[in-house]
């Protein structure tokens, strides 16, 4: 099976027709169904009932578009390493959910800038669900999550065990914001406080959600080294009798990724995380 086979699979998937996806990717429609006959030659299968109105997915095919996308992105990633730079060896592939891209990616990256400087780095910020998905199929060798999955050949290590504590604005205390930190918060902090639960206001990001408490006023909750800094100056302050929710940190990578290069990394990663010198307060403006 080549990538043009399954790049034509996941636009028919998107498009729900054989020509929209001939359009979408600039060949004829006989291009397309001859792609996807072979496709289904190679898998032994039938993967779309075709009618008039368009291509709708057989039990096989809604089974294959997962390996179809995985089969996509590594070829992607592949094609964004190689060729490796000139006078480097590999590339370490790090991941980040996007609440820790400031400060604990952006320092890690850093030290590894100037503490291996043989050493091709390539780091990505986005959401757990997905960076697990890529260190399981080896687009990623590691990633630093909230919420790790495990598995046979999965390595998790908790680097960090932080709370997410209530917080509001000392002069402008309300409105109570609700920040969605997760399946298993929602879970305790529903069960914690229902009047809460249906905010009128709510973020799935915390940096966002504390710009607007620093602007506008209010309430809600975040993790400890996030506010440290405001509570310590007097702008924010805990509120009384507000319950707590534990908020680890994971290391997750594949055993069968391990090296000595990946190694060093995440030796790193601990001396920095052990040493607590990081700025957790996500300043966007620095006069605060």
């Amino acid at each position: 099976m080549d990538i043009d086979q399954a790049r034509t699979f996941l636009e028919v998937v998107r498009s729900g027709s054989l020509v929209a996806a001939a359009e979408r990717l600039y060949v004829s429609q006989t291009a397309v169904t001859a792609r996807l006959q072979r496709l289904e030659q190679q898998l032994g299968c039938t993967l779309f009932i075709r009618s008039r109105s368009g291509a709708r997915l057989t039990s096989h095919g809604e089974a294959f578009v997962g390996y179809a996308n995985q089969l996509v992105q590594t070829w992607e990633a592949a094609r964004r390493d190689l060729p490796l730079p000139p006078g480097y060896q590999q590339v370490l592939h790090l991941g980040g959910e996007v609440s820790l891209g400031n400060p604990m990616m952006l320092d890690w990256v850093t030290a590894l800038y100037q503490e291996l400087p043989g050493q091709s780095i390539h780091s990505e910020v986005s959401d757990g669900e997905s960076l697990l998905r890529k260190v399981e199929m080896g687009v990623l060798d590691a990633a630093l999550v909230y919420q790790p999955i495990y598995g046979p050949g999965l390595q998790v290590e908790q680097l960090m065990e932080e709370k997410l504590v209530r917080i509001r604005r000392v002069e402008r205390p309300e409105p109570y914001i609700y920040i969605d930190w997760g399946e298993a918060f929602r879970r305790q902090h529903d069960a914690a406080l229902p009047d809460c639960a249906r905010a009128a206001l709510r973020f799935n990001l915390g940096p966002l959600a504390l710009q607007f408490i620093l602007d506008k006023g209010g309430s809600g909750y975040f993790r400890t080294r996030v506010v440290q800094a405001y509570l310590d100056s007097g702008v924010f302050e805990r509120v009384p009798q507000a319950p707590e929710f534990t908020y680890p940190t994971f290391l997750v990578y594949a055993r069968e990724r391990d090296s000595e290069a990946l190694q060093q990394a995440l030796g790193i990663l601990r001396r920095l995380i052990a040493a607590e010198a990081s700025d957790w307060s996500q300043r966007w403006d620095p006069t605060l």
